[in-house]
């Protein structure tokens, strides 16, 4: 057996020694020469099979290695944006090396790129509610802009589900450009998915609650609760969410969830689930034992909620709404009215609406049944048509299941959320297994695969109990297949433990063959709370700003800062109790390198990064008053602080930039008021 093992290793391993880029060979970023080595007859390197016998690596795991594995200066084909949980920011991570490239600050200070600490400050200011200012996010559901149903590279829109919040990640320098908080909800975890040309942005509520949060006893739960979906509209030209053309829909007080926007013949429709159309209030008091759990999962179904967007901008703009807090909004009454609103029964306890890449099919899972439910756009629309509904007690049509459902699959326990490959196939999170279940799709997908249509073909474990997954540009009209990735909530023995609290597990997967199992590939742990969603893009649809395109550039305008320092031109001014900095950093110094103000004084610095060499970045920390930049090349930022403790101050640039950097530093002096001499 180990003679066996040693030689299929040996195959394997000379593959990888004579792949370009790896075991010596050139690689695209150099022009490095075949290195000579010492073999053991078989052509493998000595070396190499002493590793994979040491190590006790099977012919598998090589192979896992081999498809993971990116040679120094070669770029992964992919990128993944995943939501950074409880941090409040996004991940980006290089698909398939697994390899975390940028965590963006969004919602929350994120120290290294000074975000919170003197950069972004103001659009993190605009993040707070009613006052409160809020120093965490819940990141869901980041989505990719698209053009055409496909991404198109330029932004990244993710939601807060704590705080009912939006933001929008423009693409070309990777920062948040933009927070808008939603005036009329409290929670979100149906953001934030875009229709196919990214003129809307998804956003649904979560747990019923009178709009705009206004007190409501829970007795009144049936008529002072309510249910919405905001439509916020993007103005791609501005790279901005525009609040004052966006509008929202009031829904019934069940619990909406995810929603997902129609595609080619779908296009113009949303679609969205619910739970709780039970209506239930939980345990009012200690002791009383009618928990949520238990009152949300009575009845057998719950109900697919099917949005005419189309007709619902048309309503909007007719001005049919009424203004809650500032924002517009279409009343239940009115929606019905409009025709806008219908429902389908749907397995209880949903998690998630999938549309198939052409639109053609809707997704259902309900995690307390163990099929996938998939919903015929046709079907709905010829439901409508003849009117062949029953009213539930808030008066939505609810289309007749029979009429509307294509077929169903059984897939295994805790079926959550479905992705799509561009090779017919389905692919379903079971949360209970927990596996990845692989499954035909029929209709327009039938000539794609070999198998029968609407059928289960494999279930590929995984570690463990998966939430979400993602394939690579898997909700796009146009899906890669290839890999999977597993967003799993728990790892138990996958890794050391870090005591009692673990890391979740991205697990990467091979689909790209569908004439073998699912491979299991790489376990990459994330050590941040509760990362829940994630898109997978083609890198090369990425075109992301080397340097700023000019000195002085302002990011959040995305344009030239025309007061920004320039050199030749730096200065202290002093207006009143008003002290302006104008400071500009190159390797290996600040100018000035001494700034002296007066206790009381109100500061504005404004620093130039007027490097023009790639990778450049200079850091800017000052003690005591809780600032640090990151300042790439070409970059211009300014913060603004109270001087108002007297003191003797060194400040320095936090980035290693050079032989000198510990030399790049400056002094900044505050007089005490008794001592000011100016």
């Amino acid at each position: 057996m180990k003679r066996v093992l040693a030689v299929m290793v040996g195959i394997l391993m000379i593959g990888f020694l004579l792949l370009p880029g790896c075991g010596g060979g050139e690689s695209d970023g150099g022009d490095a020469k075949p290195v000579a080595r010492t073999t053991n007859g078989n052509g493998l390197g000595g070396d190499a099979a002493q590793v994979a016998k040491d190590r006790d690596l099977t012919p598998d795991d090589v192979v896992a290695a081999l498809k993971t594995y990116m040679p120094t200066g070669r770029h992964d084909p992919y990128i993944m944006f995943a939501s950074g949980g409880h941090s409040g920011q996004v991940f980006v991570i290089g698909v398939p090396s697994m390899r975390l490239l940028r965590v963006i600050g969004v919602f929350t200070p994120e120290p290294w790129q000074g975000w919170g600490y003197g950069i972004g400050n103001e659009i993190l200011a605009d993040g707070a509610i009613d006052g409160h200012e809020l120093t965490w996010g819940d990141t869901h559901h980041p989505a990719l802009s698209e053009t055409g149903g496909d991404y198109d590279g330029q932004f990244c829109f993710i939601n807060d589900k704590a705080n009912a919040r939006v933001a929008v990640i423009d693409l070309r320098d990777f920062e948040t450009k933009q927070i808008v908080n939603n005036p009329i909800a409290l929670n979100d975890h149906g953001g934030t998915m875009v229709t196919p040309d990214s003129e809307w942005i998804i956003e649904g509520g979560q747990y019923g609650s009178p709009l705009a949060g206004e007190y409501a006893p829970i007795d009144e739960y049936n008529e002072s609760f309510k249910g919405m979906v905001t439509l916020w509209k993007f103005d791609r030209k501005k790279g901005r969410i525009d609040p004052s053309k966006s509008f929202a829909m009031e829904l019934p007080p069940y619990w909406q969830d995810l929603f997902d926007a129609g595609k080619k013949v779908s296009e113009g429709w949303i679609f969205g689930n619910s739970f709780n159309t039970e209506l239930a209030t939980g345990a009012k008091e200690i002791g009383d034992t009618s928990f949520f759990e238990a009152g949300v999962s009575q009845r057998d179904n719950d109900y697919l909620h099917i949005i005419n967007l189309k007709k619902a901008v048309q309503v909007y703009e007719a001005g049919k709404v009424e203004k809650i807090k500032g924002m517009p909004v279409i009343s239940l009454d009115t929606a019905l009215a409009e025709e806008l609103l219908y429902f389908a029964p749907e397995p209880k306890s949903p998690h998630g609406v999938d549309v198939t890449p052409g639109g053609e099919y809707l997704v259902v899972s309900g995690k307390l049944d163990p099929h996938v439910t998939i919903y015929s756009f046709d079907k709905i629309q010829e439901a409508i048509a003849a009117k062949n509904w029953t009213k539930e007690q808030y008066g939505v049509p609810v289309l007749d299941f029979d009429a509307v459902v294509e077929a169903q699959v059984e897939v295994g326990l805790g079926p959550l959320h479905t992705q799509f490959d561009d090779k017919g196939y389905a692919y379903t999170s079971l949360f209970l297994v927990p596996a990845v279940a692989r499954w035909t799709l029929g209709g327009n997908y039938s000539d794609l695969h070999d198998e029968a249509d609407w059928e289960l073909i494999q279930q590929a474990n995984c570690h463990y109990n998966i939430g979400h997954l993602v394939a690579a540009e898997g909700d796009t009209v146009s899906p890669d297949g290839k890999f999977l990735v597993a967003l799993n909530k728990w790892s138990i023995d996958r890794f050391f433990p870090t005591g009692p609290l673990l890391p979740q597990n991205f697990q990467l997967m091979d689909i790209d063959n569908t004439g073998d199992d699912i491979k299991l590939l790489y376990d990459m742990p994330i050590g941040i709370g509760e990362p829940h969603y994630a898109q997978i893009i083609k890198a090369d649809k990425l075109d992301p700003w080397k340097v700023y395109p000019e000195i002085g550039w302002d990011p959040v305008a995305q344009r030239v800062d025309i007061n920004a320092p320039q050199p030749g031109r730096e200065r202290i001014e002093r207006n009143g109790s008003t002290v302006e900095i104008y400071m500009t950093a190159v390797r290996s110094h600040f100018v000035p390198e001494h700034v002296t103000v007066r206790e009381g004084d109100h500061v504005i610095w404004h620093i130039t990064n007027v490097e023009t060499a790639q990778d450049a970045t200079h850091g800017f920390a000052l003690p005591v008053f809780n600032v640090n930049l990151s300042l790439e090349p070409g970059e211009t930022g300014t913060f603004e602080f109270t001087a108002d403790k007297a003191g003797t101050y060194s400040y320095y640039c936090s980035e290693f930039c050079s032989a000198l950097h510990l030399e790049m530093t400056g002094y900044f002096f505050v007089e005490p008021k008794q001592q000011a001499s100016r």
